[in-house]
């Protein structure tokens, strides 16, 4: 992974990144980890094996990988520009935040590169856009459906899908080799 705010050998080290203050520090490393143990578990797929799908109800780990860079970049739209995704930016990420039968249909035919390109453009992005904010933003409180939520809660909830989403990737994984 492209990451140019926390070095590797920091993998496990929960504590303050210089440029960010401590409570966004803390997220990011939380986000970090996640996203380390998910690459781990696409390495050396083929693409082919990225694009496997159990059933033609299910979505594929090349689909999952780009929901999960969908749903960060929906998230600093929503948190760091307070905004909805606009027509062409639905365009562009709706088949992969959706998933579903756009998914199946659009998402496909990528090598491992692609989503990786994708997860770390969307993933520097964040770190630049956090490097503008502080814990009081964190804790800036906003109206998400029928609930109040706030910046925090958000962010945790962009790697919390994803911890989700690596489970259902380590579960295909497991069927595609079983079914190869």
């Amino acid at each position: 992974m492209n990451n140019d705010v926390i070095p590797p050998e920091n993998i496990y080290l929960v504590t303050d990144i210089p440029g960010y203050t401590p409570g966004i520090s803390r997220l990011l490393y939380m986000m970090n980890y996640v996203r380390f143990v998910t690459l781990y578990h696409v390495k050396d797929l083929s693409a082919s094996e990225l694009d496997f799908q159990i059933d033609e109800k299910s979505n594929s780990i090349g689909a999952l990988l780009l929901h999960i860079a969908s749903t960060e970049y929906f998230y600093q739209k929503m948190t760091f520009e307070e905004r909805d995704m606009t027509d062409e930016e639905n365009k562009e990420w709706g088949s992969a935040f959706e998933l579903g039968e756009k998914g199946r249909q659009n998402i496909k035919g990528n090598d491992l590169k692609y989503y990786l390109n994708k997860l770390n453009e969307i993933r520097s992005t964040s770190y630049k856009l956090f490097r503008e904010k502080d814990d009081i933003w964190l804790e800036k409180k906003l109206d998400y459906g029928k609930y109040k939520s706030n910046n925090y809660h958000l962010w945790f909830h962009v790697f919390e899908d994803e911890i989700n989403h690596r489970g259902q990737i380590s579960w295909i994984r497991k069927r595609i080799k079983s079914e190869n």
